[in-house]
């Protein structure tokens, strides 16, 4: 969808480029995140894609067409754009910022008023704000306004440059996830700017890496790049948590789970001490038929477990959480995690062995 060719960028007075003959290609559909420190030149790059910056040198092609073949105007108009610090216009109620991008293209007012009323459900805001003003909303709920404003015209391009630096960390975790939701959704190919590496990681199907002057230091997944960076610079960009990060994309359904100390309602106490002393603990889950009632203090056991009333688990995760939860939840517990599927039946158990092994491996 977007091919990058040898592309350059030496502003006026300036003898280093910000941008040194940088090439990629972002496939159709994926998230792409430009990431790297100061100076990298990674928003320049993504304003070059919509000629808010004209390139030096080199080729941009958007869907096989050169853009410099297109006049900008017109090229705009089919790239949304999420901009720094949202920069809604504060004059116009959010209906109308919304609109802006297909008014400029002249559709009619049913056909906005519409859309815009499509966009206020899909990105998660109600419809009595339409006639609020941006200063009337939260940073989260202008930012929702931004990507439905760039999602107006429906390109198929959405560039975003740094769309949640400026909210709150919990605000930014949210509009994270609504990002990914939305993208399973409308398909969009889209070019993101972070200087956060676990941003990136976390929305990229491809993270592009680069160093001070435009250099791509690395591009592949976040998975790839994690497991074997390309180089030192790459390394030390990633953080001493490289491994912590890793646990963050992997499932807890790649990892092989153990049956864990699970007994039977009717296991007697001479059941309970040897499942104990075969896991080295000094508890009991207790389950039957794929379900897990709860878990015991071994001690308490004096006729069946089944005599007792189990205490719930303090956390069941399903196995489509990542294992950097799974992590979280094991020190914190002091039973160990259940894992469950959608029906929540029992699968298993996961400690902190489990997850080192599966980073060793």
């Amino acid at each position: 969808m977007i091919r990058l060719d040898r592309v350059s960028k030496t502003f006026p007075g300036q003898t280093t480029p910000a941008v040194a003959e940088l090439s990629f290609d972002i496939d159709e559909g994926e998230i792409v995140v430009l990431v790297g420190p100061s100076g990298c030149g990674k928003t320049t790059t993504l304003k070059m894609i919509n000629r808010l910056v004209e390139a030096t040198s080199g080729t941009i092609s958007v869907a096989g067409t050169d853009i410099t073949s297109v006049p900008a105007p017109v090229l705009r108009q089919g790239i949304g754009y999420v901009i720094q610090r949202i920069g809604l216009f504060p004059h116009r109620t959010i209906a109308e910022n919304i609109a802006t991008v297909p008014a400029l293209l002249g559709w009619e007012k049913d056909r906005i008023n519409q859309r815009v009323d499509e966009l206020i459900v899909l990105v998660g805001l109600t419809p009595e704000m339409k006639t609020r003003y941006p200063a009337e909303l939260s940073g989260g709920q202008q930012q929702r306004v931004g990507v439905a404003r760039a999602l107006a015209a429906d390109p198929p391009v959405l560039l975003m440059d740094e769309p949640f630096g400026a909210v709150d960390p919990i605000v930014r975790g949210r509009l994270q996830e609504e990002l990914l939701d939305l993208q399973r959704r409308v398909h969009k190919t889209i070019v993101f700017v972070t200087h956060d590496i676990d941003e990136a990681i976390k929305l990229g199907d491809r993270v592009a890496i680069l160093n001070v002057g435009g250099i791509l230091e690395q591009y592949a997944s976040p998975a790839e790049i994690l497991r074997s960076p390309a180089n030192r610079f790459v390394e030390e960009f990633l953080g001493e948590d490289r491994s912590l990060k890793r646990l963050s994309l992997t499932p807890i359904s790649d990892v092989d789970l153990v049956a864990g100390p699970i007994v039977e309602p009717t296991a007697t106490r001479g059941d309970v001490e040897a499942t104990m002393k075969e896991h080295g603990v000094d508890w009991v889950g207790v389950g039957t038929d794929g379900r897990l009632h709860g878990w015991v203090w071994g001690e308490d056991v004096t006729g069946t477990a089944g005599d007792l009333e189990p205490r719930p688990f303090s956390v069941r995760l399903s196995a489509d959480r990542s294992l950097r939860e799974a992590l979280d939840s094991v020190v914190s517990s002091h039973t160990g995690v259940a894992i469950v599927d959608d029906g929540d039946r029992y699968l298993g158990m996961l400690s902190i062995e489990e997850i080192s092994r599966h980073l060793i491996e």
